[in-house]
Parts: structure tokens; C-alpha cells; sequence
């Protein structure tokens, strides 16, 4: 009688599976928050796997900050005409433009912090009482604190402390009225398994992951995509290079990498040789040392 062999993916893409049917099982109002990035288009194709050929026990959501890549944005719109699920879309501007929060001044001024009270207005407003995201603990190190089922309490905020134990693959998902529940299906995942998963499945994504020109500024030893969102002044030379993104966010806090990576063979090689961590260009995290905790506490995703 043969036997089958399970590789490090399969047991991988098995374990987010399973976590994925549990936040079907266990919650009445969950959501797929999706950033247009590598981790959540993942999660989507995972989501494929769980419960297909039926719809998503969920919508996906966006918290749209306004200074997107606009190639993020396109791929998005196309996405979801493809998959026919439903999207949510949380806008920062509205919230600034109702007083909620306030737009950040300054050279390096950000829109990303400013999705946090986007967020928790979005959940509340939908009462979703479990968000699924594409968070990884080899990302940073407030992340590799967290648990798969991560409890926020009723101001969407995160206590380290007070975690629950995950013993057997056996999740908690019970929650008092008001609370939350963060939940991460690829925790265990690292860059190149998400990588490797992605050319395995020959998964379809955003153009700016792969090298191409575009002009950029240095700033604070990182190069930036040069655009309207950036408060650019006669100090900033713009300069034409050929670089991709290893990570997408806001277009005012996401630096880019010199690349000639075209394929993704070329991206695994190329990670595989680094010494910097893809967070590693993302300014938000470089404003302290506990820069991400000090977001999660405050409710950030």
C-alpha cells in the first residue's frame, strides 16, 4: 500500500486551514482584513482551499489609508471580481475628515497609524467579533508574542500578559460581549514559506513585488517611492532606480530595495541571502524599539 508524504507546505497550508474553519466554527460575525499584500492574498487562497466550492463564511475588509500603491488598489478590484466575495472598504479620509483623527504633519508624516481608529470603527460599526489577518511571527518581535486567537479587550487593545495558552491545536474563542478576537492562520509561517507557497500555487501578484523602475527619494537611508503622498521639499532628488517592494503599506512609510528579481525564483534567492527582515523597510516600525507593541496595544492589527 503506498503512502503519501505531506512536505513542509501541505502541513503548513493544513494547519491555516484548519485555523480558518475554526473562526467559521466558533464566530458569528468574523471578516478577512485584506491589504493587497503577499500575506493576505495567501490567506484568500487559503480561504480558496477551506471552503470552496461554497462563499466565504466572510467579507474581506479594507482599511483604506487613501495613500495606497495604486497598482495594490487595482489588483484588489480585479481580485475580487474574480473570487465574487464581498469587500469592505474602511477609509482613512473619512475618518480624518470627520475629526476622529488627525493628519500627522511633518516630512515624515504618516497616514498608517491613523488606521488603527478606522479599524475599530469598522469592526464596531459591523460588529465583526473575529478579524483574520495575515500576521507572521518571524515578521517582529511583538508579533512573535502573540498567539493564533488573540484576545483584544472591548477598546481593541492587546495586553501581552494576559494571552491564552494553545495546546494541541486546540483554540479559544470565547469572548465576552465588546471584545475581539485577532486571529493569524499563517503565524508559523516565515517569508520564504509564503514564498515558496506562492510560486507552488502559482499565485498572481501586485506588480511593485518584482523589480521595475521607479522613481524614488532616499530617506533616512531608505528609498521611497517618489509621490504626491510623500512631503517632498529641494532636498529630495528624485532618482530613477530599479527596485521592488518586499512588503506593502501606506506609500508615505514602505521603503523599496534595489532588485533585479523579475521571477520568483529570483525573489526566493534573494531573500534567502538577505540579512534584513522585510519589516526591516517599513519606517513605522523604526519610530522606537517597541514601536509595533506600543500600535498593537492601541489596537492596531
Amino acid at each position: 500500500m503506498s503512502t503519501y508524504n505531506f512536505d513542509y507546505l501541505d502541513e503548513l497550508e493544513a494547519e491555516a486551514i484548519h485555523i480558518l474553519r475554526e473562526v467559521a466554527g466558533q464566530f458569528e460575525k468574523p471578516a478577512l482584513l485584506f491589504s493587497g499584500g503577499k500575506d493576505s492574498i495567501t490567506l484568500v487562497r487559503l480561504a480558496e482551499k477551506a471552503f470552496r466550492p461554497g462563499k466565504f463564511p466572510f467579507p474581506l475588509v479594507h482599511i483604506d489609508t487613501g495613500h495606497n500603491f495604486e497598482e495594490t488598489i487595482t489588483y484588489r478590484d480585479k481580485m475580487i471580481e474574480r473570487i465574487g466575495e464581498k469587500l469592505i472598504v474602511g477609509s482613512v479620509q473619512e475618518s480624518i475628515d470627520q475629526g476622529k483623527v488627525v493628519e500627522q504633519k511633518g516630512k515624515n508624516a504618516s497616514r498608517n497609524t491613523l488606521q488603527t481608529v478606522t479599524l475599530l470603527d469598522t469592526i464596531a460599526k459591523y460588529e465583526f467579533d473575529a478579524c483574520i489577518g495575515g500576521a507572521r511571527r518571524d515578521e517582529e518581535k511583538a508579533r512573535a508574542k502573540e498567539r493564533i486567537f488573540s484576545v483584544r479587550d472591548e477598546f481593541g487593545q492587546w495586553d501581552p500578559k494576559r494571552q491564552r495558552p494553545e495546546l494541541w491545536n486546540i483554540y479559544n474563542g470565547k469572548i465576552h460581549k465588546g471584545e475581539n478576537v485577532r486571529v493569524f492562520p499563517i503565524s508559523n509561517w516565515t517569508e520564504l514559506d509564503v514564498w515558496n507557497y506562492i510560486r507552488r500555487e502559482k499565485i498572481d501578484l501586485p506588480s511593485i513585488y518584482f523589480a521595475h523602475e521607479r522613481d524614488c527619494i532616499t530617506r533616512n537611508g531608505q528609498l521611497m517611492a517618489a509621490s504626491p503622498f510623500l512631503n517632498m521639499d529641494d532636498e529630495d532628488i528624485v532618482i530613477n532606480k530599479t527596485v521592488r517592494f518586499r512588503t506593502v503599506g501606506d506609500m508615505s512609510c514602505t521603503a523599496a530595495v534595489e532588485s533585479e528579481a523579475t521571477l520568483i525564483d529570483d525573489i526566493i534567492s534573494e531573500i534567502s541571502a538577505s540579512k534584513i527582515s522585510e519589516r526591516g523597510a517599513r519606517m513605522d516600525d523604526k519610530v522606537s524599539e517597541a514601536a509595533m507593541e506600543d500600535r498593537k496595544k492601541g489596537g492596531y492589527f
